[in-house]
């Protein structure tokens, strides 16, 4: 670890933890959806282990569907990787290389789906962050991706199989990003708009406005409450944007006389100003009624401060609102809007410190229960990452949050609990609205009838009786949360709960059970 506190060093020596870390890294896999250098193939190490389990996949901006009883997971560098128990994950297809069967034409001649952006600086081709639904009008499981070659040359593509597991076919490209007047006859702007359309307001200077339009990369698609498909996307650059989809063909709608929306670009959700904001992920939950914007801040190196903020708007097209009820335009102190959901964490159970979460996806599995995925780095002194699943859960106020440690299985318990369960030592982390390498240690603090002391704050916590909400207030700040028991990454049982603060932070809290 790069900080740790004689604290925290006296309490882990109290705590049963995993000792080993099986195999050596055999390679780094670093590549991103921010424009970060490429690598063709995620990092191949048989057994790897971090933090307690076991994972024979790496997978950048992971996004997971279901089929039968297996979990296939989809991401950057054409990679594919299926497992049952959403926790052992092993490939299937790996690597943007023409030997890699998840697509049978993308990396074959003429390469159309690189003629705009050409190879990145690696001279390779860039293939990122695929997101695979099946499409019940197509009859086909339809893969939406980008490639790029620049922090803002981008397109949007998709592809089209009969089996999940591919063979994909490339079929077209549909949005495009980072050209200039020179080179905007190579995009499809004047097929979508008219050959006679003045497309000035996508330039500045002769060159791409990237302050104010998209990087056209990190395509993720849901359906509406009325059964409509739409697709968000973006980086950076201009912000988070949302197109239409039709179910008949897979191509956008553009809307053309929509005043509220770009005619090629479409609906502006939030972000702007080339502040950070991507790998966009919406969430419909029909059960409260709310449409959840889950985006990713930062750089997503190890200590690049990478971390997942979450909105949710009452309609799909927005606004979409924090939880003091701000949205996000291209503000320098973007930093203070969004539900950080977590960052840089360590609790005293962990082998690493975990660092740089994000280019996170969510589901809902057939049971019911919501999930979020997303890649995972360490303080280990590499860039290697691994896919986490986390569950999430509503509290009282309708926002999601993450259970502290990656799903078992766990399930909310059906009596709920009172405030006299809550009580003994906490290990809790406040995950802070910074966005920054700064490592949020855990810090214990004492529950009892009801009083929270011990740490730096002071404050109060009530359970609603027979629930699984919890409601705790530290120096006037009330975050509100949700209890539940499950298993950390070292096999300890722990009575967790996560809770979100009005003031946009997260608490994560940790009471470690003796062993019978």
């Amino acid at each position: 670890m790069k900080t740790e506190s004689r604290c925290l060093r006296m309490i882990k020596k109290k705590i049963v933890r995993v000792l080993t870390v099986a195999g050596l890294l055999a390679c780094l896999a670093s590549g991103c959806a921010s424009g970060g250098s490429s690598v063709g193939k995620e990092a191949a190490a048989d057994e790897i282990k971090k933090g307690g389990f076991t994972v024979a996949a790496s997978c950048h901006d992971p996004q997971i569907i279901r089929e039968g009883d297996t979990y296939y997971m989809f991401g950057s560098h054409m990679v594919g990787a299926k497992c049952q128990d959403l926790r052992k994950w092993n490939y299937f297809a790996n690597g943007v290389d023409a030997a890699n069967t998840l697509f049978d034409n993308l990396l074959t001649e003429p390469y159309a789906a690189f003629d705009f952006v050409g190879k990145n600086t690696d001279n390779g081709y860039s293939v990122w962050a695929s997101n695979v639904i099946y499409n019940e009008t197509m009859k086909k499981y339809v893969m939406y991706f980008c490639t790029t070659s620049s922090y803002v040359k981008s397109t949007l593509c998709f592809a089209t199989a009969d089996n999940i597991e591919g063979p994909y076919t490339y079929v077209d490209t549909i949005l495009y990003s980072g050209y200039g007047k020179s080179n905007i006859s190579e995009t499809n702007l004047y097929d979508v708009l008219g050959k006679n359309a003045d497309i000035s307001r996508y330039l500045e200077y002769g060159g791409y406005n990237n302050k104010e339009w998209p990087n056209c990369i990190d395509p993720a698609i849901f359906t509406d409450a009325d059964g409509r498909m739409w697709m968000n996307y973006g980086s950076w650059s201009g912000g988070i944007f949302l197109l239409e989809i039709d179910p008949t063909t897979g191509y956008p709608i553009y809307p053309v006389d929509d005043k509220d929306a770009d005619p090629y670009y479409g609906y502006r959700l939030i972000g702007g100003g080339h502040h950070s904001a991507e790998g966009p992920y919406i969430q419909y939950d029909a059960e409260n009624g709310y449409y959840y914007l889950f985006v990713s801040y930062g750089d997503l190196q190890s200590d690049g401060g990478y971390q997942i903020r979450q909105f949710r708007s009452e309609k799909p097209t927005g606004p979409y609102v924090d939880v003091a009820g701000n949205t996000l335009e291209d503000q320098d102190d973007h930093f203070n809007y969004g539900l950080k959901m977590m960052g840089n964490y360590t609790f005293p159970s962990l082998n690493y410190t975990y660092m740089a979460p994000g280019g996170q996806s969510t589901f809902q599995d057939d049971d019911g229960k919501y999930y979020i995925t997303y890649h995972q780095r360490f303080d280990d002194g590499t860039e290697y990452h691994e896919p986490r699943v986390h569950q999430m859960y509503t509290n009282e106020d309708g926002w999601f949050v993450a259970a502290p440690f990656a799903t078992m299985g766990e399930t909310l318990s059906e009596k709920g609990y009172k405030k006299s369960d809550v009580s003994g030592t906490f290990y809790v982390v406040n995950h802070g609205t910074d966005i920054s390498s700064k490592i949020r240690e855990a810090e214990a603090y004492t529950f009892a009838d009801g009083k929270v002391t011990g740490g730096e704050k002071s404050g109060t916590y009530e359970v609603r009786e027979g629930t699984n909400y919890i409601t705790i207030t530290l120096d006037g700040v009330v975050y509100k949360g949700v209890l539940m028991e499950m298993t950390d990454e070292a096999e300890n049982p722990v009575f967790c709960f996560s809770a979100a603060g009005d003031n946009e932070e997260t608490l994560w809290g940790v009471q470690y059970i003796q062993k019978e």
